[in-house]
């Protein structure tokens, strides 16, 4: 079944688009074989305390939080005819080259801000790979291939599970049995690979796409949108419809007028001016896809998911390396626990999830949050030894598994968001909501680093970690308070 799925899949979109796709986000997964080394480096080399190490860890991924500026601009402004490749030769570049400077320079390994800057650099490459790949899964299912949606987003996440399953077994291992140069060295192997196969893959050139600019863009945008937006979750009845059909006509006649103005300026102008005028149509038709219910009000929800809760993830990797002693080997077992808890959720949600209300969902998935948090709970308070269960157990049972649902519940959202983007702006819309989720998470890991320097958590006291863990585990309810921002009949195929 698996090999018949896979030969659909080539048929449709060509093996080295698929590789490609299945590259990029194996690379993603696998990143966990190099930043458990930067973890210890950060802890042990640099000697910097637990929320010190998450604030520097925070930074380092600030690059995630701008998505949208990599999406809009690959979008609006081709490169050799081109909108996609290009540009990812350029972020693998940006990926590659950090890890080799790092791996050279020991002294650039060991000072925090160097570190800090290269980490941030390999982060924008990273990020603007990933905005690119979305973009192009976004375009390629369109029209007569938008069955495949789900299929591409599957094996997206697992060829990530697969290489975040690779990459904490051998992380793990690398750390007890390779100097830390030799693992930079290593993982920039997966990044030279990934800039080779760029090289297979071939894109049309734009004079051949629908272009942010088009008057096609925004009327398929506002037929697509006006339909998602006042018909499947509007709360109007049926006498109201032909009112609102009279306001979408209009609504369509006025952004391709303004469509057309721009394009009557762009015939006359320069380069630059050209792009300019890209830039603003591809910018007013992301504001109206933005406002979208179906849209707007999940990414409402998935920032506030985010900044309501503190993240202790930092701090209770020094807790389960200081105070409970488990072995870099371990850990990267933890993490394989999760990966395949992932592979197996993104199954479980492909075959009996796809039509669950999206509400549903994602209370489930935080109530799931909050249980394994207690588990955190009780490891830290140590009520685990009460009842003769290992602290092994309790690490497996709890970080590894949130991690998983923390992941898992972002699917059908991401579904949905690819079946709704607009023409011409699929790397921006992907961007923006990835952005605002990843600018989410770096406040809420600021807010751990800043709980556990108020409650005077450190590598040698963890004495208020309970109470910090307890504090997380009320916050964790907050976001379910918010639910009502869902539209209440979404679901992942809602399109």
């Amino acid at each position: 079944m698996i090999i018949q799925w896979m030969n659909r899949l080539r048929l449709a979109f060509g093996s080295s688009f698929l590789w490609l796709i299945c590259l990029i986000y194996f690379n993603q997964g696998f990143r966990s074989f190099v930043w458990t080394a930067v973890s210890y480096q950060l802890k042990d080399r640099l000697k910097l305390s637990p929320s010190a190490s998450q604030f520097v860890t925070s930074i380092a991924f600030f690059p995630w939080s701008i998505k949208p500026l990599y999406g809009i601009v690959s979008d609006c402004i081709p490169i050799g005819g081109r909108r996609r490749i290009p540009y990812l030769v350029f972020a693998t570049l940006l990926s590659l080259v950090p890890w080799l400077i790092l791996g050279v320079n020991a002294a650039l390994r060991d000072s925090r801000v160097h570190l800090m800057i290269f980490l941030t650099v390999q982060n924008l490459g990273s990020a603007m790979a990933d905005v690119v790949i979305d973009a192009m899964i976004a375009e390629a299912v369109r029209h007569e291939r938008a069955s495949f949606a789900g299929d591409l987003q599957s094996i997206s996440w697992m060829a990530m599970a697969l290489g975040g399953i690779s990459g904490s077994l051998l992380g793990g291992y690398a750390l007890n049995n390779i100097q830390i140069d030799v693992i930079f060295f290593l993982f920039s192997v997966l990044p030279a690979i990934q800039l080779l196969s760029c090289s297979f893959v071939r894109e049309k050139s734009v004079s051949s796409e629908i272009l942010p600019g088009s008057s096609d863009t925004l009327e398929s945008h506002t037929m697509n949108g006006n339909s998602v937006d006042e018909e499947d979750f509007s709360v109007g009845k049926a006498k109201s419809k032909v009112s609102r059909r009279k306001k979408n006509q209009k609504k369509r006649k006025k952004r391709v007028a303004v469509t057309n103005k721009f394009q009557n300026r762009e015939k006359d102008g320069s380069l630059a001016s050209q792009w300019f005028l890209s830039l603003k149509v591809a910018t007013f038709a992301l504001f109206q896809a933005f406002r979208q219910p179906i849209i707007l009000r999940p990414m409402a929800w998935f920032f506030l998911a985010h900044v309501t809760v503190p993240n202790l993830s930092t701090i209770m990797f020094f807790y389960q390396t200081e105070f409970l002693k488990l072995e870099p080997s371990f850990l990267g077992t933890t993490r394989v626990v999760g990966w395949l808890s992932l592979m197996f959720g993104t199954y479980i949600y492909n075959r009996h999830l796809q039509k669950m209300k999206l509400r549903r969902i994602l209370m489930w998935a935080h109530l799931g949050l909050a249980f394994l948090t207690l588990l955190d709970l009780a490891l830290v308070s140590r009520l685990n030894v009460g009842f003769n269960i290992p602290d092994k157990i309790m690490v497996l049972c709890g970080s590894a598994l949130a991690d998983a649902i923390n992941q898992f519940k972002f699917m059908p959202f991401l579904i949905l968001s690819g079946q709704l983007c607009p023409p011409g702006i699929e790397g921006t819309l992907f961007a923006l909501f990835m952005s605002i989720n990843n600018f989410g998470s770096m406040v809420g890991s600021i807010l751990g680093a800043g709980l556990a320097s108020i409650l005077s958590i450190s590598s040698a006291s963890f004495d208020n970690l309970p109470l910090g863990i307890f504090i997380q585990i009320i916050c964790t309810f907050i976001p379910v308070a918010f639910l009502f921002l869902i539209p209440k009949e979404a679901t992942g195929i809602s399109a």
